[in-house]
């Protein structure tokens, strides 16, 4: 079963970060990714621009809304995701709790509609 790990986390307590401690951070999802490819679960992963870069649509009301910037004000943003295929809810929250973002936001676990 694919289940995505949608990485919530605080957008602002990225700003100001020292080269040297993002480079910490980086290298902990590297290794995390690593980890995943190894055991075989890894499908995809991607890493989003700033939510302030976002444009929302809906067609709620009869017509086409279009928004700047994301859809609702929240203290934390998803900032990436990775796709995970395993053989139950329980391995994947088992990954989500390896997963550097578990530190220091939220990961949302939701398996995928399509298997």
């Amino acid at each position: 079963m694919k289940y995505t790990l949608f990485l919530h986390s605080d957008e602002s307590a990225m700003v100001g970060v020292p080269p040297e401690a993002m480079a910490q951070i980086q290298g902990a999802f590297e290794a995390y990714t690593k980890q995943l490819i190894e055991a075989g679960v890894f499908v995809a992963t991607d890493w989003l621009q700033p939510s302030l870069t976002a444009t929302t649509i809906t067609l709620k009301d009869g017509g086409r809304r279009v928004q700047d910037g994301p859809f609702s004000a929240t203290k934390e943003q998803i900032g990436g995701y990775y796709v995970i295929e395993v053989a139950d809810l329980d391995a994947a929250l088992d990954w989500a709790e390896k997963c550097p973002a578990a530190h220091g936001g939220v990961i949302e676990v939701r398996p995928s509609a399509m298997g």
